[in-house]
């Protein structure tokens, strides 16, 4: 595909944030003096982000209620964005490969719009991209393709000639089905569903500094 709009997402295809979200319910409970075992992270990690700070609650008698302790580990995530989250090897000289050819981009992510903002301005790349979209503002998840027909509305491109970048299965479905070129990123956190996603995929990139 001649890629002349590009949607990108951002944690863990960017940048590298997954092993952070992946590990905060546990540096949670560290911070409060609690060591959690591996069967309890295990099974917290298939839950939401509040129902797992209800666990917590019930499992550790920690104070609630739920939001307050999700809005704490919310707090914890955006010290590492502001401060040490970095870009995946090889992302900025992709991104400025696409700048010189003319390529307009945007960014669509399931995080905050402020955080995602701060983290790629403090990395450096924010300048790259025509608009950054997050779910959180949208009112909608990845799992409806709200996010992708925005993003490729304020780049004013139809889906067929527009590239979307995902490491989630999920997500990478959406945007196909909705019509999107799609380009399948490996990451760690999903290694699982590698192999479903790189055959969903139009494109698969396995390193950015390979990548043309």
């Amino acid at each position: 595909m001649d890629k002349r709009f590009c949607i990108f997402d951002m944690d863990g295809t960017l940048v590298d944030s997954m092993h952070y979200w992946k590990g905060l319910g546990r540096a949670y409970l560290e911070r409060r003096g609690i060591r959690p075992d591996r069967r309890l992270l295990w099974m917290v990690q298939a839950m939401t982000m509040l129902e797992g700070a209800a666990y917590f609650m019930d499992a550790f008698s920690i104070p609630g209620p739920p939001e307050r302790i999700v809005a704490e580990m919310e707090e914890m995530m955006a010290g590492h964005y502001r401060a040490d989250v970095p870009l995946k090897p090889g992302v900025q000289d992709y991104l400025e490969r696409l700048r010189a050819k003319g390529v307009r981009m945007c960014v669509a992510t399931a995080t905050a719009e402020p955080l995602a903002r701060a983290c790629l301005e403090r990395l450096g790349v924010a300048g790259y991209f025509a608009c950054i979209l997050s779910c959180e503002s949208l009112g909608r998840s990845k799992d409806s393709p709200e996010i992708y027909l925005e993003a490729a509305r304020r780049l004013g491109s139809a889906p067929g000639e527009t590239a979307v970048f995902e490491d989630a299965l999920y997500a990478a479905r959406t945007a196909k089905a909705a019509g999107f070129y799609t380009v399948g990123i490996p990451e760690a956190a999903y290694a699982e569903d590698w192999p479903a996603l790189s055959a969903l995929a139009d494109e698969t990139i396995l390193d950015w500094r390979n990548a043309l």
